[in-house]
């Protein structure tokens, strides 16, 4: 390809900062906080429907922030792409533009 057409476009996706530590304690404060929160209602002094419609609401919450956590994923890549196609785009545009052609 030659240089104009390249000029300012990097071929690498945006690289991540999550780290393998961080996504451990990220793992371990989730497991951690859904475990607390089946024990707290476990051991709640109560009657198994109220138990059971507590821990349906944790289950429900817990699906529910996976499945949002997909989306704002998703939206962010399928930002990205088009990002880079409009890039790719102007960049061929201005290669291909020569201002002293001379018109007609």
């Amino acid at each position: 390809m030659p240089q104009a057409l390249t000029r300012g476009m990097d071929n690498q996706a945006p690289s991540t900062k999550t780290t393998s530590a961080f996504y451990a304690q990220s793992a371990a404060a989730f497991g951690l906080a859904l475990l607390t929160m089946l024990v707290a209602i476990f051991y709640l002094p109560s009657d198994p429907w109220p138990k059971a419609f507590l821990a349906l609401g944790t289950l429900f919450l817990t699906t529910s922030a996976f499945s949002l956590a997909k989306c704002v994923r998703d939206a962010q890549e399928s930002q990205y792409v088009v990002s880079r196609l409009d890039q790719a785009r102007v960049e061929r545009i201005l290669a291909d533009h020569d201002p002293w052609k001379q018109v007609g």
